[in-house]
């Protein structure tokens, strides 16, 4: 976060109620003295009982419409997408902001089929108006293709978290988007 990451997921898919809920009142101190908005992966209540700034829908999540309903109007609600229907499903249910992927090929996101690849990018950004963030094999140099394909930003995972320096990848994938948003 002191490299300038505007938001941080928490994905911790394996952990009980009580742990995830600690964790995330420790990541919430510290995204909150950063400036950084904290997102939580798929867990509502967890998210709602922190106060959090979103929560992150999977496709084994409760539908983003009945989790608008829970976390009321403040609270951000972002869905994860990997074809066009779900794209619909999720504009549909009020989301605020989409995560398309994958984009590229990466280990992460193996099981969700092959790479979407730009070119769907672009037909996503014709059917939606919300926030769309490309995640999958996303690297500094990928990020302009992404931007040019109607992506708002991006989302990484190994991109950082396996860099050699975190904040430096992270520095590298914002100046990428900044470079990208002066040219257009």
């Amino acid at each position: 976060m002191a490299a300038g990451a505007r938001a941080i997921q928490l994905r911790e898919k394996d952990l009980q109620t009580i742990e995830a809920y600690r964790l995330a009142q420790r990541a919430l101190a510290l995204t909150r003295q950063a400036g950084a908005a904290l997102v939580i992966n798929d867990r509502v209540d967890v998210a709602l009982a922190l106060g959090a700034d979103g929560v992150h829908l999977t496709r084994k999540s409760l539908p983003p419409a009945e989790a608008r309903t829970l976390v009321g109007p403040r609270m951000r609600v972002g869905v994860s997408c990997h074809g066009l229907e779900d794209v619909r499903e999720a504009m549909d249910g009020g989301a605020d902001f989409l995560v398309l992927g994958p984009i590229y090929a990466t280990p992460s996101k193996a099981l969700y089929g092959p790479p979407l690849t730009p070119a769907f990018l672009e037909q996503a950004r014709a059917l939606c108006p919300l926030p769309i963030f490309a995640i999958g094999g996303i690297t500094a140099a990928r990020v302009p293709a992404v931007l040019a394909a109607g992506a708002d930003g991006v989302a990484v995972i190994s991109a950082v978290l396996a860099a050699p320096d975190p904040a430096a990848a992270t520095r590298e994938l914002l100046e990428a988007i900044a470079g990208k948003q002066k040219a257009a």
